[in-house]
């Protein structure tokens, strides 16, 4: 036989907005994996975009100096092109694999990571492509003899002192675009579960 129990329950005290601990360290290890995987990715597509952009061409005129051989060469808009392209595939890649592998199992601080990281990635694939060459045209550019043609590595935006922020932000707008559209239709699927199963 049994009976009913004479000391009442008493559940524990209970902490709120407190994670356990190896919670708290997958989060922080999964915003941490996708900050250094966008980082990679953006190295990556600024070597892609050093391959894929056309070079602009210059003549050496003098010593430490060069002029562009077509002033209207379509080289530096097809340039910027082709970054931009990168960087809709890029962010796309960075949204997909931080949503499944991170944002849908520990929510918002790896989607900050994603925001943080791809616009990095961003930058960090103009600075590849812009400097990767730039030492050799320097020198040659430098000490090449009068009539010299150069071949400059891609400027984004056409001028290397200038930072086309809008084409670094593509990385960021395209990772937050897919990472929406997972989160939307996961909450969709969530809402329609019950009516399944119903």
């Amino acid at each position: 036989m049994t009976s009913e129990s004479p000391f009442p329950y008493s559940p524990g005290p209970v902490i709120p907005g407190a994670a356990p601990a190896p919670r708290r360290r997958s989060i922080a290890i999964a915003a941490i994996s996708t900050l250094v995987g966008s980082a990679v990715l953006g190295l990556i597509g600024g070597l892609v975009w050093s391959a894929l952009a056309p070079r602009v061409t210059y003549v050496v005129v003098s010593r430490g100096s060069a002029d562009v051989t077509n002033a209207e060469t379509p080289a530096f808009i097809t340039g910027d092109v082709w970054y931009c392209a990168i960087a809709v595939i890029g962010g796309l890649v960075i949204g997909t694999i931080a949503y499944l592998y991170a944002i849908r199992r520990y929510g918002p601080v790896p989607m900050a990571a994603v925001l943080v990281g791809s616009f990095a990635a961003g930058y960090l694939a103009r600075w590849v492509g812009q400097n990767l060459g730039l030492a050799n045209f320097n020198t040659n550019l430098a000490f090449g003899k009068v009539g010299t043609v150069l071949h400059a590595p891609p400027v984004l935006g056409s001028d290397p002192g200038t930072v086309l922020w809008s084409a670094i932000a593509l990385w960021t707008l395209s990772a937050c675009l897919v990472c929406g559209v997972f989160i939307t239709l996961s909450a969709f699927g969530d809402r329609n579960a019950p009516g399944r199963a119903r």
